[in-house]
Formats: structure tokens, C-alpha cells, sequence
């Protein structure tokens, strides 16, 4: 249902209530809300205010519904927009637009084209926002639960910008700590001549065979020398450099890489650390400095500092938070993997008192989180099996490799065409279901050309379209001049009604931080388009009829397209 149309027929509610209301000496009514019935018979759009409101004024709801609806249909412009409403059940009010109303969707998304369901800057809820995702660390290249990772954040900024916000992509390098250090060690095991198995082989080092190519290219390089901290900076560099190739490659890109180094050098985790103690946020206890986490409900304190002066992991986490919001972004959003979620309180409690000691006010529900969970990789029928102590994990530049059909007997050309096919299938597949929820990542399906799967079955639409229009041979922008109340069968109806659902489907899924959605909406528009091409036949003899629903397929194809481009998805014109 067209947004126009669902808040004309909400103020048409409200002023129905308002007057029922001043006429009985009633209260004041909320406002009412619409859904869409789950039963297509039962009409376009339904409301349930009777039901709300029954208890409350002393009324049968069906009375209530049936005085409602009298003077709902003495508002202006009522029967411009309505064709009939019902009174169901014990006081539901079931609706059905008119066609008129119901067809100005598709003169709208050719008006609006690649525009149409945004929101402009100034109807955005905030201002801008902040995405950080991926961040993973360079101690190896990226898998594919990172890969997860990108397709759900850059989808989400692509989301949130729809509805008018800024958004800034940011991705943190942890290149600090314990791990970075492990880095180096394995490097340097390696230029020693040990590989994993060997007695010396240090047992905190890294496995992966990509330890072996990071020593090999440090040894030819001109920075070589017998230097832990140069190995260090070689290998976290030729690791970076790893990541944004694979990230380029997946047509993800990030406004900032934030250094996790440049809390410690600019002295912004001391000086955290220092303000949490100057206002009793902290305590000493066998030998390691705690943060009260508890005082923020946490089920316990956590250490900050530990006995030998090292910080825990989450501390430069609640300086780099507070850098985000000293950089004026209020609405920030993590993407991160479900093994974080003991990290989101210990943050929290920290910015609290980061805000107490400065006299900010950051909501204690600073910042979101959209956690996710593991994805299993399936191919030739079987799991591909992933071992941390062997080094061994799908990266994001396999399963692309995979889903695309990548040869090396490919061509140049041939070769950029599959990478987009498996760019176009991870990133479908990946945000196609629940963050919170574990995926089975099958490659043999996103290999397959049919209606099984499912961005095959998206893209098709949209391509078949594409061609339906190439053969009529007309040019679009006469489509707008198309008389649409020709369009008047069930499957015209069903494909109007889905278009209709675009802006406020897209609204929905901003605030829910849920992409998912979007990837739901394009499989039902792209099933509501085959069902009206298998039952309606567009190229008809009849000239008014045939534009009427060239003009409908117009508009599908647009919404397929920006729909598509939200979640960092090619629209191709032929398959």
C-alpha cells in the first residue's frame, strides 16, 4: 500500500475519531493504525481501532466500528480513495482502495525512479549515523563469517541512507595486543625455517600456510631484517593489504580505518582509564584494577587492568566508543559476531561513566549491536571443514570464487562476469536470512541458473522485464501517460499492492537494523511478477491495455532495481 495513501487514510480515521469523540463526550482516541489483512479477500488495508477503543469508551467495538465507519465516509475525498469498507468479526474494518489509488504507485516510481522510496535528509530520524563492520584483525586474511559481516553492514548503511540519514562506514583495526605480537612470532618461526608440527614450533603461533607467503615476501622485500617489530609491521601491512583487495573484490568500501594502536600512541586509553578512577567507577583487587560493570547490571565486574599492567581487550573498546561520540555520531551500529555479546555490557558501563566524568548524555543503549551468528559453507554435497589449529577456513575471496564458477581457464572478461555472479549470490545469500540466526551457505545453489535460487529468481525478474521492453520497442517515458485503470486483474492487483509496500517496507527495516527484510520483499515482488507475466499477457493487441501494463512492468522492474541496489546487488538487463 502506497505511504500517500495509508496516511490519507489515517487522517481520514483520526478526524472520524475526533468527531465521534467531541459528539459522545468521549475520550481522546489514539491514533489509528493499518495493516495489511494476512487473507487478500479480506481487503487492501484493515484497522482494529474499535477493538482498541471498546473497553475504554463503554461501547460494543462493532457499534463502535459501525458509527466509525458513518463518519469516515462523510470525509472528503473518502470515495476518491476508498471503493468499499466492511465491518468483519467482532469490529474490524476492512478496506479496499480504489483503483485509482491503488495504480498511482506506479505513476510514482516512474516519476521518482531510482528515488522512489527514500526519505530526503529532512524527514531522517537523525541525522547521520555510524556503521562499523568487518574489523577484523590483520593477523590472517578475511572468511567468510567476515564476509557475513560486510554484506550486513554495507547492506544496513545502504538501508539506513535510504531514509535521508548520512551514513559513515568505519572499520577498526585491532593491530594492538596479544595477537598482533602472535603474528610476528609466527612470521618469525617461519623465516627460522619451523612450520606448524615441529617441536620448536611456538605453540601460540598461527598455522595458516599464508604465514609461510607473508615470510617469503618479507624475505625478498627491501625492509628485511632480523627485527620483531619490522616483521610486525610488514606482516599487519601485507595482511591489510590482503583484506582490502578481498574487500574490493566483494565492492565494499569504508570511509575510515580506525587504528586500535592510535588509542594507546595518543594517550586515549589512559586517560579512560584514569577518568573511570577519578570518579570511583573503578576499585583494586588482587593486584588487577576492576571497572563496576555491575552498577550497569552486568552479572559481574570485570577486570580493566590486569596484574602484570596489560589492559583487557574491552578497554581501548570504550575509548574508541568514545572517540564515536566526541565525533558527533549519536547513532552508531555494530555488526559483529555473536561471541561479542559479552563485550556490549562492559562498553556500555564504561561510556556511563565516561559520560558521567565529562557531563555527556550518551543513552545507556549506546551503541547498537547487530550481532550474527556462524555461517557453514556447503559444496559438492559436502560441509567444507574449517579447523583454527590447522589455519584452515573459507575466506571470502573462495566462496566468491565459488558461487561465481571461477575457472582458471577463464578469460579476462569471462572471469570479471563470474566474480560478479559470485558477488551478487554471497551477498544475497548472506543477508537473506536473520542475523541472529546460523546459515548453511550452499555453493551448488548459488551456482544454479533456476527458480530454486533465490537471487537468480530476483535478477531474472528483473531481466525478463528488461527484455519484454526491449521488445516492444517504445520508449518509457510515454509509459506515464498510460491509462492504468485498465489494470483491473487479480494479478495486476497482487504486483500493485507489493509495489505499494517498497517505502514503508524499506522504513521498517531501518529501524528493525533488520536487511533481511529487504531480501524477503524482493523474492515476494519478484513471485508477484511471475505469477502476473504467466497470467496476463502484456504485448496484447489492444494499445491502451498493453501500456497500462508495460507501465506496471516498468515500475516492478525500477523497484526490483533500487531494491537490488540497497543490498549491493547487480540488476542485470540479460541472463
Amino acid at each position: 500500500m502506497l505511504l500517500t495513501n495509508k496516511n490519507r487514510l489515517i487522517e481520514m480515521l483520526s478526524a472520524a475519531l475526533q468527531g465521534l469523540a467531541q459528539e459522545r463526550g468521549l475520550g481522546d482516541a489514539p491514533a489509528p493504525r493499518l495493516e495489511r489483512p494476512k487473507a487478500v479477500d479480506h481487503g487492501d488495508v484493515a484497522c482494529n481501532i474499535a477493538l482498541q477503543l471498546s473497553k475504554a469508551w463503554k461501547l460494543n467495538p462493532r457499534e463502535l466500528a459501525e458509527a466509525l465507519v458513518k463518519r469516515l465516509e462523510q470525509q472528503p475525498g473518502y470515495g476518491e480513495l476508498i471503493a468499499s469498507c466492511e465491518i468483519a468479526g467482532p469490529g474490524f474494518i476492512n478496506f479496499r482502495l480504489s483503483n485509482a489509488a491503488k495504480t498511482t504507485v506506479v505513476q510514482e516510481v516512474l516519476a521518482a525512479g531510482s528515488r522512489f522510496g527514500q526519505l530526503t535528509p529532512e524527514a531522517a530520524t537523525v541525522a547521520s549515523a555510524m556503521i562499523e563492520f568487518v574489523s577484523a584483525n590483520p593477523t590472517g586474511p578475511l572468511h567468510v563469517g567476515h564476509g557475513r559481516q560486510a554484506a550486513l553492514g554495507d547492506a544496513l548503511a545502504n538501508l539506513l541512507a535510504t531514509q535521508g540519514i548520512k551514513v559513515h562506514r568505519e572499520f577498526y583495526y585491532n593491530d594492538a595486543g596479544v595477537q598482533i605480537a602472535n603474528l610476528a612470532l609466527s612470521v618469525k618461526a617461519r623465516l627460522n625455517g619451523l612450520k606448524p608440527g615441529d617441536t620448536t614450533w611456538p605453540e601460540s603461533a598461527y598455522n595458516g600456510e599464508y604465514i609461510a607467503e607473508i615470510a617469503t615476501a618479507f624475505k625478498a622485500s627491501s625492509e628485511y631484517k632480523d627485527d620483531l617489530e619490522a616483521i610486525r609491521q610488514f606482516a599487519v601491512a601485507y595482511l591489510r593489504n590482503e583484506q582490502d583487495i578481498d574487500l574490493k573484490t566483494f565492492g565494499v568500501e569504508f570511509d575510515c580505518y580506525y587504528l586500535e594502536s592510535s588509542l594507546y600512541t595518543d594517550g586515549s586509553v589512559a586517560k579512560i582509564v584514569e577518568e573511570l578512577q577519578s570518579i570511583g567507577k573503578t576499585y583494586e583487587s588482587e593486584g588487577a584494577l576492576w571497572l563496576k560493570t555491575t552498577d550497569d547490571g552486568d552479572d559481574k565486574d570485570r577486570v580493566m587492568r590486569k596484574s602484570d599492567g596489560s589492559f583487557t581487550y574491552f578497554v581501548p573498546d570504550v575509548a574508541y566508543h568514545t572517540s564515536k561520540w566526541s565525533r558527533g555520531f549519536e547513532k552508531v551500529i555494530n555488526v559483529q559476531g555473536s561471541d561479542h555479546h559479552g563485550t556490549i555490557a562492559r562498553v556500555r558501563s564504561g561510556l556511563q561513566g565516561v559520560a558521567q566524568k565529562r557531563g555527556w548524555d550518551i543513552p545507556k543503549t549506546y551503541p547498537d549491536y547487530v550481532l550474527h551468528k556462524m555461517v557453514t559453507v556447503m559444496r559438492h554435497g559436502e560441509e567444507v571443514k574449517i579447523s583454527k589449529r590447522a589455519g584452515s577456513y573459507v575466506t571470502v575471496r573462495d566462496l566468491v570464487e565459488w558461487s561465481g564458477g571461477v575457472t582458471p581457464e577463464m578469460t579476462a572478461d569471462e572471469r570479471e562476469l563470474a566474480l560478479q555472479r559470485g558477488r551478487d549470490a554471497v551477498r544475497f545469500f548472506l543477508i537473506s536470512r536473520k542475523a541472529d540466526t546460523e546459515f548453511v551457505f550452499d555453493v551448488d545453489l548459488a551456482l544454479q541458473q533456476n527458480d530454486e535460487n533465490p537471487v537468480f529468481y530476483v535478477q531474472y525478474a528483473h531481466a525478463r522485464i528488461c527484455s519484454i521492453l526491449t521488445q516492444w520497442g517504445g520508449q518509457v517515458s510515454d509509459l506515464k501517460d498510460a491509462d492504468l485503470s485498465l489494470l483491473q486483474s487479480k494479478a495486476s492487483d497482487h504486483l500493485l499492492r507489493r509495489l505499494a509496500e517498497y517505502p514503508e517496507m524499506l522504513t521498517d527495516a531501518a529501524a528493525d537494523l533488520a536487511p533481511h527484510a529487504l531480501a524477503f520483499y524482493l523474492r515476494d515482488l519478484a513471485g508477484d511478477f511471475h505469477t502476473f507475466y504467466n497470467a496476463d499477457r502484456v504485448l496484447v493487441d489492444d494499445p491502451a491495455l498493453k501500456l497500462a501494463r508495460l507501465a506496471l512492468l516498468s515500475a516492478t522492474r525500477q523497484v526490483l532495481e533500487n531494491g537490488l541496489k540497497v543490498l549491493g546487488v547487480s540488476a542485470p538487463a540479460k541472463m
